[in-house]
């Protein structure tokens, strides 16, 4: 049972990073509101995060219990520990930055004030966070038997 959890976990973690960032891209795309978009984005990408915590607290502590210390050996362990390190920073760092360079804009849109470049460096930063994060989502894949 415990590797068949093991290939759901991954499966929906993966999926849920792949799945959110096209569909950012297609929000972004397709609706003219940009800043609807951004908040719907912005919804998906909290309920990946979680996803992500949960997630990668138990694909680490199952592979340490079935591997004990020489799971530290192990490529798929350090994505996995990686992808959460990235999941925390953008939840606990980049996103509440961008919300409070958000906040301080009002009731202006963020990109039309004073601190668009902060949010757009920031902006930046997380998306190439999340890209990495996804990239090593295909390590897990790979990694996993």
């Amino acid at each position: 049972m415990s590797k068949k959890l093991t290939l759901i976990v991954i499966t929906l973690w993966v999926g849920a990073l792949w799945m959110t960032g096209l569909s950012a891209y297609l929000l972004f795309d397709t609706l003219q509101d940009k800043q609807m978009a951004g908040r719907i984005a912005g919804k998906l990408f909290l309920a990946v995060s979680y996803i992500g915590m949960a997630s990668a607290f138990y694909l680490l502590i199952q592979r340490l219990v079935e591997f004990g210390t020489s799971a530290l050996k192990q490529s798929y362990f350090w994505a996995a520990f990686v992808m959460l390190l990235l999941v925390l920073a953008g939840y606990f760092g980049i996103q509440p930055l961008l919300a409070q360079l958000k906040a301080a804009a009002l009731p202006n849109d963020v990109m039309q004030s004073v601190f668009a470049s902060r949010f757009s460096t920031w902006h930046g930063v997380a998306s190439v966070a999340y890209v990495v994060e996804c990239l090593l989502g295909f390590v897990l894949v790979l990694k996993v038997r």
